[in-house]
């Protein structure tokens, strides 16, 4: 990759866009039948060049009216599928740290914005078992001389920021549902005794265990309990070295599980859910293998994906074979060196809308903060913040990831499913929820030209004009 270069963000602020959910633009009742929908109104909520999440002339039902509607968009919602989890990003190192130069004010506004459920309702978040490539430097809890008895563990590096910052997090949306995934377990545990690159030795998975059960403790003691850990960000790559990274063979991650993470945490008391692989969409068949391990699945029902590899249908291969097993979208992030940066709403779009149509249970993108030219960041790539705060004038903008995560995150509650909908064209993608409190919505991503289409429901049907290079959602109860 060339050199980072500085560049203009799109600035925007958050005055302006309503604070009202959904729910408070629509009627109270109405009801559904095949023959089709009496009353309500569909809300509408739009991004594209003209402006961000904003409302729309609401839309109405109408009677079907024969053939015209043959290419509409199908909406079934007695076929339910997943259970949505939530939506949010990662509170790394490296974004604890930028929150951290905020003056009080404008993080508590930022956070406000972030996670409160009147606003984006960011409810799922990933942090760090140690450091990732995104931090200030390399580090884990037990570093120096081999300590099989995990007596030198310590989060004492976390306190300065890390926690305060997922504090203040849980403290704005006090569901926030927390996962943690280490990039390196500590040096002394790998072949080259490094955290950077390398693998993992396999005499160490007991002690290992012990590390993560501490890990678990320490932070539920310091007001940060976490509900859900991965053995290991991303498996199959050491990164060549150049950042904390480790390699864990298959079956290193079904005996850790199996024999010594599982039965450990549960032993002690822990209901912490573990989840497998944290990585690629084009390893859905280790995914698999790792599933069908009897003595896994007594700890284990959940999977991790990225989608830097691959395409979100493998996900459907693995639920082909697991139907029972939670998915999750674990991490996906922007190039904040790429000129759409702040425009690229509809690349995210479909990023979610493939993962989510694919069964995943919820999504979680990379950093929830850097600054303008991607850091702190000690590792190799390029990636952007779902929001920028810039490293001097502390002046905070936002992504085109950041937009299309609130089509979702504002929208979908924890507890709703997912259900099927299905249109005879490819050119938008489409996915549809029912809420827990009986609203449903339907989330269009157009990546192309201005076009017209319709949503049908039982006999009844809506227009729909969907502008460019757009996200549009609609909402109805």
């Amino acid at each position: 990759m060339g050199h980072p270069t500085r560049r203009q963000f799109l600035k925007v602020t958050t005055a302006g866009i309503a604070t009202a959910a959904v729910a408070d633009v629509l009627p109270s009742s109405f009801a559904v039948s095949d023959q089709g929908i009496s009353g309500g109104a569909i809300s509408v909520r739009i991004t594209s060049p003209q402006g961000y999440f904003r409302a729309a002339a609401p839309l109405v039902w109408r009677p079907v009216a024969g053939a015209q509607e043959r290419n509409a968009i199908v909406l079934q919602p007695q076929k339910r599928c997943q259970e949505i989890l939530g939506f949010g990003a990662a509170l790394t190192d490296a974004a604890c740290y930028m929150f951290n130069q905020l003056p009080s004010t404008a993080r508590e506004e930022l956070f406000h914005d972030l996670f409160h459920p009147a606003e984006m309702g960011l409810n799922v978040c990933r942090t760090c078992i140690g450091s990732s490539d995104y931090s200030r430097e390399a580090y884990s809890f037990d570093e120096g001389e081999p300590d099989t008895e995990i007596t030198r563990f310590s989060i004492e590096h976390d306190r300065a920021y890390v926690l305060p910052m997922l504090r203040l997090a849980r403290q704005a949306n006090p569901d926030l549902f927390l996962f943690s995934s280490p990039w390196s377990p500590p040096g002394w545990m790998k072949a080259g005794g490094s955290m950077l690159g390398g693998s993992m030795r396999r005499r160490y998975l007991g002690a290992y265990a012990q590390y993560f059960l501490k890990f678990l403790q320490a932070y539920g003691a310091a007001g940060v309990p976490v509900q859900a850990v991965t053995p290991q960000n991303e498996v199959d790559t050491d990164q060549d070295g150049r950042m904390p990274a480790c390699i864990w063979p298959q079956e290193y991650e079904i005996e850790f599980v199996g024999q010594h993470l599982g039965p450990l945490l549960r032993k002690n008391g822990l209901d912490t859910k573990i989840w497998i692989l944290d990585h690629n969409y084009n390893l859905w068949g280790r995914a698999v293998c790792e599933l069908d391990d009897p003595n896994l699945r007594k700890y284990c029902n959940a999977v991790a994906w990225h989608g830097y590899v691959g395409e979100p249908e493998m996900v459907s291969r693995a639920h082909q074979y697991h139907p029972e097993a939670q998915m999750h979208w674990t991490e996906g992030g922007p190039d904040y060196t790429s000129p759409d940066y702040a425009t690229d709403w509809s690349k995210w779009g479909q990023a979610f809308t493939g993962a989510l149509r694919n069964w995943c249970s919820s999504l979680t993108g990379w950093n929830l903060a850097l600054d303008e030219q991607g850091r702190p960041n000690i590792g190799p790539f390029s990636c952007g913040g779902l929001v920028t705060i810039h490293s001097q004038a502390k002046a905070i903008t936002r992504s085109g990831q950041y937009w299309a995560f609130a089509h979702f995150s504002r929208s979908v509650q924890r507890g709703a499913y997912r259900f099927e909908s299905q249109s005879p064209s490819a050119e938008v993608d489409h996915v549809a929820f029912e809420n827990p409190n009986g609203s449903s919505v339907l989330v269009l991503t157009n990546p192309g030209s201005a076009r017209a289409l319709s949503m049908r429901l039982g006999g009844s049907v809506a227009q729909i004009s969907l502008e460019q290079d757009s996200i549009t959602t609609l909402a109805w109860s």
